[in-house]
């Protein structure tokens, strides 16, 4: 597709000619390209996901709404994930852009749902990053002094010291943000790895205590869900512990592959994901048992970290490193997570969709400057507000994460089908992967979202009861209200004229990604630079 003669550049654009770096053609929004290959791609997808964390965080409560049958859930839930890949992977390689939902919604079905699709990556962002600082700042001082890893001041000033070095590093440029995401999810993966043979050791030298049961088939039928509710919420949660492999989407433009290396790393990062989870999922319900007392799973005491619980019986006097991987995970996830948002938004004011000055770029390091500061600034002020108002309203927050999750999924789910709609019967592979699996995806997401907010109506739903229904129902539903009300603000300003009168971006523009000049120069240059 081309973009007509009169239709002009976006004036948020960088100009081809001027752009940093720019050298013959152009280097799209002006961000560093050739950055990342393969490996850089699933690491920070991988990195985004917060494994250890994600385990420790959600494992309990997935137990608790569903029993024996947690290792089926976690495989059902990621089916939607994997279709999604597909998705992601199929409109990435026709329109790498660093937008991601938000461009390929506008172009698929025009500007009001590709804005709403933006805003729900970036509720996402905002509310996941609180929930991270948080828990980096209670492990850190777990390591040092248990007693101020209780002290919500301590707790909230830590959060924000690694939100701003964290959100310091992505500003500082991409290169160093992968070297430092080798390292931290290396950590995690060595201690996933420790613990599920710790486990198997214990298990074969018959040292595993007596709440401990061999694996069992009936962990993974599908038909053995015994309450529809606790199934609906275990797969919502499982959504959340999923969520985060799109971070390689969002830095597509920055790839040395921008068309092929994302979706691939997508699809990869899913699939170990897949892999880890019901491994150590198995390994931690064989150990522990499923019962109410002690550390079994079905003990609610266990329910907010798995890990915690198990450490001593597994680790022994090693028990400290499965604290510092937890930690780790949450520090490093609250880097990778800025990524995404501060490119979402630099891609939506590329396109007239936000103010012009969220598409700044740093002329040196040639990261999103403002909308990464910007997002550090929002996700700390967030994070400090939760943690006066009610540590309460905070838990909330995190139990409606999966509605943004699986709103703006869902999104793109149906935009790949609708986008492709003419090629569709052009070959099988178009059937398949543009058109049944997306849809499929997308309507299970779509299901899971409508079931969720009918469940969260419930005042007995979550820790708080806000206007006579369950606060994460008003948290969830809210936020995304609330992006329909700047919407229409933003809607009333004639800067954003361009951008919702579809002349901006549409269907048939020509999206603003680097082109294949740039990408030979960019690459050429790091290697005279690397001798």
């Amino acid at each position: 597709m081309t973009e007509t003669a009169a239709r002009p550049r976006p004036a948020s654009a960088p100009d081809p000619a001027t752009a940093p770096g720019a050298s013959g053609g152009h280097d799209g929004k002006g961000l560093a390209t050739g950055t990342l290959g393969l490996w850089g791609s699933t690491v920070i997808g991988l990195a985004s996901t917060a494994p250890v964390y994600s385990l420790a965080a959600t494992l309990g409560w997935v137990v608790l709404a569903v029993g024996a049958q947690a290792p089926i859930a976690f495989i059902i839930a990621f089916a939607p994930m994997l279709l999604i890949a597909f998705a992601y992977r199929e409109l990435n390689r026709e329109i790498p852009d660093c937008g991601t939902t938000f461009t390929w919604g506008t172009r698929a079905f025009g500007p009001w749902i590709g804005w709403m699709g933006g805003w729900g990556v970036a509720v996402a962002g905002v509310v996941v990053l609180a929930n991270l600082a948080q828990i980096g700042g209670i492990y850190f001082w777990l390591l040092i002094d248990e007693s101020l890893a209780e002290d919500p001041v301590v707790v909230t000033v830590t959060g924000v010291v690694f939100i701003a070095a964290m959100t310091w590093i992505s500003w500082r440029g991409l290169e160093i943000g992968e070297r430092l995401q080798n390292v931290l999810l290396a950590i995690q993966y060595v201690a996933l790895a420790a613990f599920v043979v710790l486990v198997i050791v214990q298990f074969a030298t018959g040292t595993a205590p007596a709440t401990a049961t061999l694996p069992s088939l009936e962990w993974f039928n599908p038909f053995g869900f015994e309450d529809f509710s606790g199934f609906v919420e275990a797969i919502l949660l499982a959504l959340f512990i999923y969520w985060g492999w799109d971070t390689c989407l969002a830095l597509n433009e920055e790839t040395k592959d921008p068309k092929r290396t994302p979706g691939r790393a997508a699809v990869l990062t899913t699939a170990i994901l897949l892999v880890t989870y019901v491994g150590v999922t198995v390994a931690a319900m064989a150990y522990a048992g499923l019962g109410s007392e002690g550390f079994g799973l079905g003990n609610e005491a266990n329910a907010d970290d798995v890990f915690f619980a198990l450490k001593d019986a597994v680790f022994g006097p090693w028990s400290w490193l499965l604290v510092v991987a937890v930690m780790i995970s949450a520090v490093s996830s609250t880097q990778t997570t800025i990524l995404p948002t501060a490119r979402g938004t630099l891609a939506m004011a590329v396109y007239r969709a936000l103010p012009e000055k969220f598409a700044s770029v740093h002329p040196r390091f040639r990261t999103p400057a403002f909308s990464t500061l910007l997002m550090g600034a929002v996700a700390i002020l967030f994070f400090v507000g939760m943690s006066l108002i009610s540590d309460n309203l905070m838990q909330d927050t995190i139990l409606s994460l999966g509605l943004a999750i699986a709103f703006y999924y869902a999104i793109t789910g149906f935009a790949c089908v609708w986008y492709f709609r003419r090629t569709l019967r052009d070959s099988a592979r178009n059937l398949w992967f543009r058109g049944i699996l997306p849809f499929i995806g997308a309507l299970l997401l779509s299901a899971a979202f409508v079931f969720s907010v009918v469940d969260m109506l419930d005042p007995d739903y979550g820790y708080t009861v806000l206007f006579g229904v369950g606060g994460v129902f008003v948290v969830g539903v809210g936020s995304l209200a609330l992006g329909v009300v700047l919407m229409l603000v933003w809607a009333a300003f004639p800067a954003s004229r361009p951008f919702f009168r579809g002349e901006s971006l549409n269907e048939e523009t020509e999206v603003l990604v680097p082109d294949e000049d740039e990408l030979v120069i960019a690459e050429a240059e790091r290697q005279v630079a690397g001798r």
